[in-house]
């Protein structure tokens, strides 16, 4: 029993080229589309992206919504300091922090 033979380049290129003539009758033997089936499709998936648009719309404005919120309770929770408090408060984590390191 003979081994194993690797083809040589010229049988390569005709497996190729076979391969490649089958390719493209299978693609020519497939029926055509049909122009109302197709616009069909084309419409429905318009309809598809015009929901998620939607969609997206009312969920960026739902998250707007919630920030606007968030930051008024902020406002409201914590009222604004002034520049004297702030730095009173400054100066008493810097003297905390040198408390420690001792």
């Amino acid at each position: 029993m003979a081994g194993y033979k690797e083809p040589g380049l010229e049988a390569r290129r005709a497996a190729a080229a076979s391969a490649r003539e089958q390719a493209l009758a299978k693609l020519k033997a497939r029926a055509p589309l049909d122009p109302a089936a197709q616009a069909e499709r084309i419409a429905a998936a318009e309809a598809r992206e015009k929901i998620q648009a939607e969609k997206r719309a009312l969920l960026a404005a739902k998250k707007a919504q919630e920030l606007a919120e968030k930051a008024e309770r902020a406002a409201k929770v914590a009222p604004a300091l002034t520049e004297a408090e702030r730095k009173a408060a400054r100066d008493a984590k810097y003297a905390a922090r040198k408390a420690r390191k001792k």
